[in-house]
């Protein structure tokens, strides 16, 4: 069925890891019908959590597309993982969501996941809203977790409902905008009771807290509300749908997702006050030529699925649309609307709502499919740079290209790993977002793709240099029964600071040797310096200098001045050899209360030294040169740190004698993996 873009409403629920969000969205489903049974997270039956991986962790990792249908209107959902490493999948959401729900814990109220998700919806310029789940729970106190919320994001957290209780146990709510109370059934429907006497005192203090708010959004209200006035049902409706638009609503729901109660307030409010797709905040044209943007890709043994976005006109079958950053033509076969795992073919998805097309063959999450007559890329999607990277490698050997298969076919949905060969340390290197994030794509290569790997630290790449000017000897003979080899060659070796790459010059007088051979000597050394003589690092800031040597006018060959040049290439030990690590730039974002502990960390742990820090949005940022051996597990020891507040990029800035005492033991771990090699 197709809907009008007035009667769409695209929202994405975001918060904190165990709140409560798959729940909720299952509990949405089943009480409008869009199933006929109320799936459970510990069971692994939700209509969102479908991967394998999900239901065996229990836990949402990627963002699910669903939706329903209540009071006429469509209403898309989009599931999102509350864990940090998945942050990559809210961010998905944010780009074709038309608002979000912040769904936080009544027994917890405030939290890590809370902020985060605050923080993004801001950035993304997108209204909100905040449900507090478990309201109905042991231990849950509605007041408490309002309070925390109100005190840390401000005035524009305005209460639409309040619970009715009984002792500990709530026995219904109260609309605070109509004033009115209602008590749910087993199934959520609900039924007007009277508002109980001992909370009319509490009702008159929430709903002037709430019209209050209404009231800022323009200045007819708020010339009402002093005069003491009441709004009527229109004007708090409109009011709220402005305030919700321009960020300075931010309504708070509550109830619970089991018993259903309050699910059906949820409901009448994004009906009724969320942005249809046009007020978004992205210009939607429903009668314009076709386009979409597609925000996320989901790729598995059956194919590749796009899910995508209606920004302008309408997606039918068997059209033929353009992708702008590639040029080439996709032709639009089935498509369909997603209910979870569950496809559902369709003919049409009309402008603002949420489809998924099958067997694209050059798009990816992120680009833009359009009519040619459109003919630009939509904005796309900015995730946050991999931060904890790891080497990985089969725990079979020979299966190295199937590693590779299968993470090319997973990069395909998730665009926030990276992987790399590192030439220098012949390992795989995979970075993601954390711990958990590599763990669960070294699950989906063994249960996608049948190969088992294992992590292990990814190896640093160091340099090794000469700190003194050293005249080495290299002198190669060798008889034999035919012709002999022979090459004999005086090579003054420098430090220099001019460029990485070895330097070769020639002061060789009166043809001790032959011009003819200088290039073998000069790749002889240059093959050398992919090793350095302490720890097997490549050898750089090196100049070599022939001066000398001699040769022997039938013996002498190409292969025996290189084999000369590398005897002499062997005595740089005696040139004052030191191992340079590289050093990163460090810019790492946290709250004031961490900082004492941040900077003790940064000088202490991790040999950095702290460059400043200045203020931003709320929060200090602390820069310093930090060497990247000490930040491997920088990622995980931050969140533990600062509870998931904090973040930060490092850059690779240069390399820097490393000190004594470290280069000992990068020479002993060098030595200990080529004896692990030969063994």
């Amino acid at each position: 069925m197709s809907y009008a873009i007035n009667k769409i409403r695209n929202i994405c629920l975001l918060g904190h890891g165990g709140n409560g969000k798959t729940s909720l969205a299952e509990s949405i489903l089943y009480m409008t019908g869009a199933t006929d049974r109320l799936g459970k997270v510990v069971d692994g039956t939700t209509v969102s959590d479908f991967d394998s991986e999900e239901i065996r962790r229990k836990i949402s990792i990627a963002d699910s597309a669903m939706f329903c249908e209540y009071n006429g209107v469509k209403i898309n959902i989009i599931d999102t993982p509350g864990y940090f490493d998945f942050s990559g999948e809210v961010s998905q959401a944010l780009r074709v969501a038309d608002a979000g729900i912040i769904v936080c814990s009544a027994k917890d109220g405030l939290n890590v996941g809370a902020e985060k998700a605050w923080k993004m919806l801001t950035e993304a310029k997108k209204p909100r809203a905040i449900f507090i789940s478990k309201s109905d729970e042991e231990n849950a106190n509605f007041d408490k977790a309002f309070s925390s919320l109100r005190e840390k994001f401000g005035v524009s957290v305005c209460p639409m409902v309040a619970p009715i209780l009984n002792g500990d146990k709530i026995t219904g709510l109260i609309e605070i905008a109509t004033k009115k109370a209602y008590s749910f059934d087993a199934k959520g429907k609900r039924s007007e009771i009277p508002v109980p006497e001992n909370m009319k005192a509490e009702l008159n203090k929430l709903y002037n807290t709430l019209a209050e708010g209404v009231a800022e959004t323009s200045e007819e209200l708020m010339d009402k509300f002093f005069g003491g006035e009441e709004f009527t049902p229109a004007e708090f409706a409109g009011a709220l749908a402005e305030g919700l638009r321009d960020g300075s609503i931010c309504p708070v729901f509550c109830g619970s997702a089991f018993t259903f109660m309050g699910i059906s307030l949820l409901l009448d409010a994004i009906v009724n006050y969320f942005p249809i797709p046009s007020e978004g905040g992205e210009t939607v044209n429903e009668g314009g030529p076709s386009a979409a943007i597609i925000y996320k890709t989901i790729s598995d043994q059956y194919g590749k699925f796009s899910l995508f976005k209606v920004v302008s006109g309408k997606i039918t079958n068997e059209m033929t649309l353009v992708n702008p950053r590639t040029g080439t033509s996709e032709k639009i076969g089935h498509i369909y609307v997603m209910q979870g795992k569950k496809n559902i073919e369709v003919n049409e998805v009309t402008c603002g709502d949420l489809g998924a097309v099958s067997k694209l063959s050059d798009s990816k999450t992120g680009d833009t499919l359009c009519n040619p007559s459109f003919n630009k890329a939509l904005p796309g999607i900015t995730y946050t740079p991999p931060c904890y990277s790891m080497a990985i490698a089969p725990k079979t050997k020979g299966q190295e290209d199937k590693i590779a298969m299968g993470l090319s076919r997973l990069a395909e949905e998730d665009l926030t790993f990276t992987f790399v060969n590192n030439p220098e340390t012949h390992q795989l290197v995979i970075s993601g977002a954390g711990d958990m994030h590599l763990d669960i794509l070294c699950s989906k290569l063994k249960n996608k793709f049948g190969v088992e790997v294992e992590l292990s630290p990814a190896r640093v790449p160091y340099r090794e240099k000469i700190r003194k000017t050293f005249e080495a000897h290299g002198r190669h003979k060798k008889q034999t029964g035919g012709h002999g080899q022979f090459a004999d060659v005086k090579i003054r070796f420098e430090p220099q600071d001019e460029q990485e790459e070895m330097i070769f010059a020639d002061e060789v007088f009166g043809g001790s040797v032959p011009k003819n051979f200088f290039p073998a000597v000069e790749k002889g050394l240059r093959e050398c310096t992919q090793r350095g003589v302490l720890a097997g690092y490549p050898m750089v800031f090196l100049k070599a200098v022939l001066y000398d040597g001699d040769f022997h006018p039938v013996d002498s060959s190409e292969m025996a001045f290189k084999t000369a040049a590398s005897l002499a290439y062997k005595e740089l030990v005696n040139a004052s050899p030191v191992i340079l690590e590289p050093i990163g730039l460090l810019k790492v974002t946290i709250p004031d209360a961490n900082m004492g502990d941040i900077m003790s960390d940064i000088s202490s742990k991790r040999r950095g030294t702290v460059l400043g820090m200045n203020a931003h949005e709320g929060m200090q940022v602390v820069e310093a040169e930090v060497p990247m051996a000490e930040m491997s597990s920088y990622a995980i020891d931050l969140r533990s740190m600062t509870q998931g507040r904090g973040s930060f990029t490092l850059e690779f800035i240069r390399y820097s004698e490393a000190p004594s005492s470290v280069q000992q033991k990068i020479i002993e771990e060098a030595k200990a993996l080529a004896s692990g090699d030969e063994d």
